[in-house]
């Protein structure tokens, strides 16, 4: 497969629909030097995006958080999003939005003078984690923590929060896994490096509560889907030594949707009845 910068489609920049090899940004980008950017990480399920509207919602508030205005409203990023689909014919795709500080007057910590800048791709993409829907897949415990929100606005979906993320799923991978598991400032169970952790012990579903951690879109959909079952949900702090006593494990993510987890280190989990219903009511409900 070619490169993610050299493949045939559009891609909207800054108002336009542009050809996909053409969408390109200059070398003194502020947020190439100092990761003054946000995106969202969408699925478009037979032509529908899910939640589509929040994830735009949601991109206008990090922007916020990050002393990053975006010049866009709402519906407009919905018309992008809309455009680029259209233009490249896709009904079942991955959508990533992404808005960045560009070049301009300023090249130095500071940027206010620079343009905020947007941009929305779309591609097909399959499962994130590839068979682990099926057999569950396995972590590794990260050796990074997840920042405290006094050094950092970790509430928004800001480039610079993955640094970590990328350099623990290298070494995951390394170790034969797919992903990692952090631990938070604290020493509490956090979330893997781009989606949110559930447990499962005797039937009651417990999750790491998002006081440091992005608390996503999909989360809050499977929480909701399970307080329709009347499944009891606890959002408490987790310690690392809960895990051994857990019986099953999921992650949930726009890209990971809901996925199976088998194994964290040394502790391993079932994929169990529960994470298999969940998993297929919630691939029910985004095709809707």
């Amino acid at each position: 497969m070619s490169g993610y910068d050299d493949r045939d489609g559009k891609i909207w920049m800054d108002g336009q629909l542009v050809d996909w090899r053409d969408a390109n940004v200059h070398i003194l980008t502020h947020a190439l030097h100092y990761a003054s950017s946000v995106f969202e990480g969408e699925r478009l399920y037979d032509g529908k995006i899910f939640l589509s509207r929040k994830h735009s919602e949601r991109l206008l508030k990090s922007g916020e958080m990050m002393d990053m205005p975006i010049p866009y409203t709402v519906d407009q990023i919905e018309a992008a999003k809309q455009a680029v689909v259209e233009a490249n014919g896709l009904t079942n795709a991955y959508v990533r939005v992404v808005a960045w500080r560009g070049a301009g007057e300023d090249m130095g910590v500071s940027s206010a003078r620079n343009p905020v800048r947007m941009a929305v791709a779309a591609w097909a993409w399959g499962d994130y984690y590839g068979d682990a829907k099926m057999k569950g897949a396995k972590l590794d415990i990260a050796k990074w923590k997840r920042p405290s929100p006094e050094t950092i606005p970790t509430a928004a979906k800001a480039a610079g929060l993955y640094m970590i993320c990328t350099m623990s799923k290298h070494a995951a991978e390394a170790k034969g896994c797919s992903d990692a598991l952090f631990m938070d400032y604290r020493g509490y169970v956090a979330e893997a490096t781009g989606a949110n952790v559930f447990f499962v012990k005797d039937g009651e579903v417990h999750t790491p509560l998002p006081d440091a951690i992005l608390n996503g879109l999909t989360r809050q959909t499977v929480i909701g889907m399970l307080n329709d079952r009347g499944i009891a949900v606890h959002e408490r702090h987790i310690m690392p030594e809960e895990l051994e006593g857990f019986e099953q494990c999921w992650l949930t993510g726009s890209a990971a949707e809901v996925t199976p987890v088998g194994q964290i280190g040394d502790y391993t989990f079932e994929v169990g009845a529960l994470t298999r219903e969940i998993s297929e009511a919630y691939e029910a409900l985004v095709r809707a």
